[in-house]
């Protein structure tokens, strides 16, 4: 057919697509682990390749941001999807002028937000994909606190009947070198990080394996424009977590590799001749 849904708990069949001959181009969205044996995999018989991998998004908040605008994106890591999504916000890299502010804001945020049952109307966050997935999450927030940092809010499991869920968490007085602001958590956790200077926020915001999708936070809409050009990250958010459809969309390093989204989506499925007439 035009579609076939092939699903699998193993490997085998996402071996035999990737290595069959009959397949000239692979597109794959999923975890930079996976998205790197596809690759190699992929590579030996020179397949093309469009890689939506992982993210560990930086959101740069600058003392002049609006901060309600900036909380009400940031605690979107949080919310969407319970945090299962590679573009979310996760580093918030906060400028010391609004840091306690801005910690405050999220703390307030987070018991207000419900976990529970996803068909419920007033649920905000659901669980999160499995039982050991849940155990990471909450190792990775361990680790954060062993490391030095502080759980300003959550950490907990929440006391739900099924479902795997985590309660919303925000991680403060994190440093960029610690587990929690290096790994994906892919789950509703948010960490904090201080800068002073607009160099500092650059490099710590770059100094990522990932570079998927980073936001800048400011009332200088020209500041921002010249900062999201020296982030490596194939997209840039300023003032907004919205994506425009329209636009590339993919990431550098190990967040992929080619660009969907408008016309660019089709040329990733597409493969160019050109013809010579002599006339």
């Amino acid at each position: 057919g035009v579609v076939n849904v092939v699903s699998a708990s193993t490997v085998e069949a996402a071996e035999a697509i990737t290595t069959s001959p009959a397949v000239d181009m692979i597109s794959f969205t999923g975890s930079t682990g996976v998205g790197c044996r596809i690759a190699e995999v992929a590579g030996k018989q020179m397949k093309r390749l469009l890689l939506e991998l992982g993210g560990k998004g930086a959101a740069i908040v600058f003392d002049d941001a609006d901060l309600k605008n900036a909380v009400s994106n940031i605690s979107s890591t949080w919310t969407f999807h319970s945090g299962q999504i590679c573009t979310s916000p996760t580093r918030v890299v906060a400028q010391r002028g609004i840091y306690d502010e801005l910690v405050a804001r999220l703390s307030g945020m987070a018991p207000h937000l419900k976990v529970g049952d996803p068909l419920e109307r007033d649920t905000v966050i659901g669980p999160v994909i499995t039982g050991t997935h849940r155990e990471r999450v909450e190792g990775l927030v361990a680790s954060a606190t062993a490391d030095g940092a502080t759980v300003a809010t959550g950490g907990e499991r929440p006391d739900l009947d099924t479902g795997f869920y985590v309660a919303p968490t925000l991680v403060v007085d994190a440093t960029n070198d610690m587990t929690i602001a290096r790994e994906e958590v892919f789950g509703p956790v948010i960490t904090v990080i201080p800068f002073d200077t607009e160099d500092e926020a650059i490099a710590i915001s770059n100094d990522s394996d990932y570079g998927l999708y980073d936001y800048v936070f400011t009332a200088d809409t020209g500041k921002a424009m010249e900062i999201a050009k020296l982030l490596r990250a194939g997209n840039v958010g300023i003032n907004t977590l919205q994506r425009n459809h329209e636009a590339a969309f993919g990431g550098f390093k190990y967040s992929g590799v080619g660009r969907d989204g408008g016309s660019w989506g089709l040329h990733a499925y597409s493969e160019m001749q050109s013809i010579v007439w002599a006339g």
